[in-house]
Order: structure tokens, then C-alpha cells, then sequence
């Protein structure tokens, strides 16, 4: 895809440096020298990607308002060649492609009884190990019956709404309008998230007044701290970005509930990096420190825990994929059972894992992984997609009934 890259503007003297230079170094050039570089640079990658010339448009306006270039006649051709000159070529997922969650897509027209179609978010390392997120949709089929619609031969990112951010730090972005889900990438786009957007946790979430809202924590990285944020949207096609307020947003792997729970909002975190914690609040945008839950206790989850993505409602109680690490780091993933009404009393928990990296599954870019960020329930089956070895995705289902019966009294 074609992705625009950063080169510092002086906000004292903006047309210094680089970026003036170029900018001035093009505008200089005559009407055919220009036409025939843009030519050029068209004859290379016009064809390898969806909506270049738009692309370079929307870069050109980027420079222009940051050089202040509103006043001056540019021809378009100068105009998309100056834009072409602050973009690049970037494969996203060239580094890696794992952690996936799921959720039910917003359009379940047209399926046949017992079918469902869903999304996947997935993350994505590209180069410079730049974490971004990544969706995919499918369709579940009745039985252990999954497939994915088509890749796109193009992704395009979603756009930065015009203007500042909101001073909480929220951004607003909106999916190109002729680009599908699956070919929709979501960038690092504020400074807290500069070096990634890591592990998206999506869960389809009820209000209290009926209202349906898709919600994901992530983790915003910019190369030395981290937070954990919001991505909320209501129809993936306009998404809100916004930080997490309180104590708990400090540490990763937050996964939010999909329903309130006798009037409050209820997430699973790791507040030490090492057990899992209950946190209640009475605001879904504010969350402080909660109680413990779970700690390790068998030898695959020994050196840590954490969750997998939201719990999962059944008739039982609620759900919930654990991850645990054990000796020389091998992954596996468990899970639990909470009470329904009380969800800090833990029913029942797997004393062997449901998954843990094996043969082919130890290998990749980081070894001797499996992880997921979320499953999703088909009938009485739990379909989980999950990271093999931070390189690659696959899936599981598992009889929710045979799942249960593995559980060992807590």
C-alpha cells in the first residue's frame, strides 16, 4: 500500500529544510519535466495499488497546509508530484501477521439459518516493527464450517477526520468510502501510538438502553511507554480513537465485558504483568485498579498469565481464554469459568491448556507461541482464530460442552 512518511516541518520556519527544499526543487521544474516524472512514478505503481492519485492529493493538502501554500497557483500535476515525494511503498504485514480477535459483522443479510458473518482484526508488524491493525471478514457456516472472503488486492488506510485532535486526545477516523473492510488498515496516527497499535481485544457490545457499539482495547506504544486505548465504532466505517482515563490504562491486555453487570462496566487486566485482575467502574472511559482473580498455578502458566480477549456469555457463566506462559517461554492458552452474576467467583478453570505451540506451530517469528485476542461462540461450538508463532493465523473450534467438562472446580 501506499503510505505517507514524516518528515519534520520547523513550525518557526517552515519552508527550511528538506521539505521546502523539495517543495521548491519541484515547483521549479518546467510544465513537461514535471509531467513526465509523475508519469513516471504512475508507470511504476499506479497499477500496484487502489487510488494513488488520491492518495498523493491528500498528501499534497498535508504539505500545503503545513508550508502554507494555500495562496500560490500549483498546477495538479505539481500538486500529486510534490505528494508523491512525502509517500512511500509499505507492506504492512511483511514482518508479521498474528493476535487475532472476532466479532459478529454488522451486515448479517442474506445468510442461510445457523450461519453468521464475522470480522477479524488482526495485527500487523511491517517495517521498522510498526504495529498496525488489520481486518478480514468470513463467514461462519453451520458445523465446523469457516471461510474467509477474498484478500483485496488493495488496502487502503483510514483517514484522519480534518482538524485537530480533541483535547483528550481523541482522533476520529473515517474507511475510504470505496474500500471494503477487509481491505482497511488503521495506522498509528497521534504521538502516544507512533511505534504501534498492538493486540485489539474487539467485543460486540450491548448498552443498557439497547444500543449496539463495537468496542476493542489495544495497546498504543511510542517506542518507550505504553497505554491502553479505545477503538469504538458503530458501523467499521467511522472509528473513534480515544486513551483509557485512570490508573489501569498504564498496562496492557485489558479485555472489556460485553454487557454491564448489575449496573457496572466490568474489564479482565493484568495490572502487574503477571495475574489477572477484576476492574468495575461506573464509566466505560474510566478505569482504575481493581481486585485480583486468577493467578499462575500449573506448570504451563507458571511464569505468567493473561487474557485472550473478552469473556464470552453462556447459559453457564461467562468465559474467559486465558493465555499462560511456562518453561523456556512456551506459550498455551486455557480458560475459565465466572459466575454470571459475580464474575469474581471463578466456577471452574483447565488444569491441562485447550492449545499450546507444537511442531509446526513453534516455529515463525517469535517461536514457541499461540495467542489469541478474542473467540467468538457458533452453536455450541467456540471458534477461535489465533496467532501461530507471531507469523501467521489459524483456527480452531472446540465443543463448548467438551470445553467445560475439562474444567476442574477452582
Amino acid at each position: 500500500m501506499v503510505r505517507p512518511f514524516h518528515i519534520p516541518v520547523d513550525p518557526v520556519n517552515p519552508g527550511a529544510g528538506r521539505v521546502g527544499r523539495i517543495v521548491r526543487q519541484v515547483l521549479a521544474l518546467c510544465d513537461v519535466d514535471a509531467q513526465a516524472e509523475l508519469a513516471l512514478v504512475l508507470r511504476d505503481f499506479e497499477a500496484r495499488h487502489w487510488q494513488t492519485r488520491n492518495v498523493f492529493n491528500q498528501r499534497y493538502g498535508q504539505i500545503e497546509q503545513a508550508l502554507g501554500l494555500d495562496g500560490m497557483t500549483i498546477s495538479p500535476v505539481k500538486q500529486q508530484l510534490i505528494g508523491a515525494y512525502f509517500c512511500h511503498e509499505y507492506s504492512y504485514a511483511a514482518a508479521a501477521l498474528m493476535n487475532p480477535s472476532i466479532v459478529p459483522h454488522p451486515d448479517q443479510s442474506g445468510l442461510s439459518r445457523g450461519s453468521q458473518r464475522i470480522i477479524l482484526s488482526l495485527r500487523a508488524v511491517g517495517e521498522g516493527h510498526i504495529s498496525s491493525i488489520a481486518f478480514r471478514e468470513g463467514i461462519l457456516s453451520p458445523g465446523m464450517h469457516f471461510e474467509l472472503a477474498p484478500e483485496p488486492p488493495f488496502c487502503t488506510a483510514a483517514g484522519l477526520e480534518p482538524g485537530d485532535p480533541e483535547p483528550n486526545g481523541c482522533v476520529q477516523i473515517h474507511r475510504q468510502a470505496d474500500s471494503t473492510i477487509s481491505g482497511t488498515l488503521i495506522f498509528p496516527i497521534t504521538a502516544a501510538q507512533s511505534n504501534g497499535l498492538e493486540d485489539l481485544r474487539l467485543v460486540h457490545f450491548t448498552h443498557d438502553n439497547g444500543q449496539i457499539e463495537w468496542i476493542g482495547t489495544y495497546t498504543a506504544y511510542d517506542g518507550r511507554t505504553i497505554r491502553s486505548e479505545f477503538l469504538r465504532t458503530r458501523d467499521f466505517r467511522t472509528f473513534k480513537m480515544e486513551p483509557i482515563d485512570g490508573s489501569a490504562a498504564r498496562n496492557k491486555g485489558m479485555a472489556l465485558f460485553p454487557r454491564t453487570i448489575g449496573g457496572k462496566y466490568m474489564m479482565i487486566g493484568r495490572q502487574d504483568g503477571e495475574n489477572l485482575f477484576l476492574i468495575q467502574s461506573d464509566r466505560i472511559d474510566h478505569w482504575d485498579e481493581g481486585e485480583l482473580l486468577l493467578t499462575p498455578h500449573y506448570p504451563w502458566e507458571m511464569v505468567q498469565i493473561g487474557n485472550c480477549g473478552a469473556p464470552i456469555e453462556l447459559e453457564e457463566g461467562w468465559l474467559l481464554l486465558t493465555h499462560g506462559v511456562g518453561a523456556m517461554r512456551k506459550y498455551s492458552i486455557g480458560a475459565v469459568l465466572l459466575d454470571k452474576d459475580d464474575p469474581s467467583r471463578i466456577i471452574g478453570r483447565t488444569i491441562q491448556p485447550l492449545l499450546s505451540a507444537a511442531d509446526e506451530d513453534r516455529e515463525g517469528y517469535v517461536p514457541n507461541v499461540v495467542y489469541t485476542c478474542g473467540a467468538i461462540r457458533h452453536g455450541d461450538l467456540l471458534f477461535m482464530p489465533y496467532g501461530v508463532a507471531d507469523s501467521s493465523v489459524a483456527f480452531a473450534f472446540v465443543p463448548i460442552a467438551t470445553l467445560l467438562a475439562a474444567m476442574a472446580p477452582d
